[in-house]
């Protein structure tokens, strides 16, 4: 795949790289943690178009400490990954303390971020993800603890949050804060609350509030990067020290070489044709197989991953229902093949919002959750059976 010159007017951004303790990320980019899509398979593919920091996918602090097979294996990374990077989700100091030893102590890992911005109901109901920053107290005490396992290893810690839980409970300047005293890396805010989830547009205002109220620590912001020139906008508007991309990136893997070229000034895009999109696609299907050790299970993986792809391209819809049932990579082969791979790209058809963005909703929540600040009887008891319970990834 080729770059070409894009249309719009580059310009040069005097962003100097990212420091994160020890590490030095030339582009400041990193490659948001995503359930089931940022696994060695497409972080190598994103790796093979531009320089960042790539975060595999987020693993339940207990399930690493019980050695889950499958936790084992998210966190596994290529040997020419430079930087290997975890994201840890917990909701009991001891158990991501815990997990922060196992990595460190095993040599598991450069680079280690802690989750509180996932919105997703099977999390936020048990109080973690981005409902945890709320509980001051559990939140300090959880962030203290992996910030000082880290340390001893030397290696960067870093914190992903969302704004707060809803608008009338909004956490991430306070959040910011603790996380600095205690010692992070950097910080990164998506600038939605839990309860906008993915829907309408992300807050870059509170992004520009963050920096501005934490100038002695890395931020990084997060939300509504379709495009390189959207990671100027917000770089320009908020004074970032770097961006987080996630859905943009979906089917696109060719976006951080887009990135990589905007941050150094040039006008280069990727604009990829048909057969381009398709070679990455079974490329990509490939190496799921060689992730999962399992060509069935990478077949069905790689399902998901058919629509945005294709968005915008002219790919019939029968062909794409097959695709989406896709079984073997021979089958994927003979479908590929009925592609037009003379198809140029469609232009804005192919940019813009990819993934479901769901509509705002109340956040499931334990009960009493938001009456205060602290843990009451109940939540501590909820938080130390939710520890108990190994479900890998």
């Amino acid at each position: 795949m080729t770059l070409t010159a894009a249309s719009e007017s580059a310009t040069k951004l005097e962003l100097p790289p990212l420091k994160l303790g020890p590490i030095t990320v030339d582009t400041p980019v990193v490659l948001a943690p995503m359930a089931g899509i940022t696994n060695k398979a497409f972080r190598r593919l994103c790796r093979e178009y531009g320089g960042g920091l790539y975060v595999a996918e987020m693993v339940t602090s207990r399930a690493l400490v019980e050695r889950n097979r499958e936790s084992m294996r998210i966190i596994s990374h290529d040997e020419d990954e430079d930087v290997r990077s975890v994201q840890l989700y917990g909701v009991d100091p001891k158990t991501v303390g815990a997990a922060v030893r196992l990595l460190v102590q095993e040599d598991r890992a450069d680079h280690i971020d802690l989750n509180f911005g996932c919105p997703v109901p099977k999390v936020t109901r048990r109080g973690g993800g981005s409902a945890l920053p709320w509980k001051t107290e559990l939140f300090t005490a959880i962030v203290q603890a992996a910030t000082r396992e880290a340390g001893k290893g030397n290696v960067p810690l870093t914190i992903k949050m969302r704004k707060g839980i809803d608008d009338d409970h909004l956490t991430f300047i306070e959040a910011g804060k603790i996380a600095r005293d205690a010692g992070v890396a950097a910080v990164a805010l998506h600038g939605r609350t839990a309860s906008q989830f993915y829907s309408g547009q992300a807050d870059w205002n509170a992004i520009a509030e963050l920096r501005a109220a934490l100038p002695d620590v890395p931020v990084l912001g997060n939300g509504d990067i379709w495009s390189a020139e959207d990671a100027v906008r917000m770089v320009q508007q908020t004074g970032v020290d770097g961006v987080v991309v996630g859905r943009g990136c979906q089917g696109r893997p060719w976006l951080f070489g887009d990135l990589q070229a905007a941050f150094e000034g040039t006008d280069k895009r990727f604009r990829p044709g048909l057969k381009d999109v398709a070679d990455s696609f079974y490329r990509h299907a490939e190496l799921l197989v060689d992730y999962f050790e399992d060509e069935g299970k990478a077949l069905r993986d790689i399902r998901k991953h058919v629509a945005w792809y294709f968005k915008g391209y002219s790919v019939g819809g029968e062909l794409r229902a097959a695709l989406a049932q896709v079984p073997t990579l021979e089958v994927l082969r003979e479908l590929l093949a009925e592609l037009d791979a003379d198809a140029p790209y469609p232009g804005a058809d192919a940019e813009g919002p990819r993934g479901r963005a769901g509509s705002p909703k109340r956040p499931a929540l334990p009960d009493g959750w938001l009456t205060s600040r602290e843990l009451n009887a109940d939540h501590k008891a909820m938080i130390a059976a939710a520890e108990l319970d190994v479900s890998g990834g």
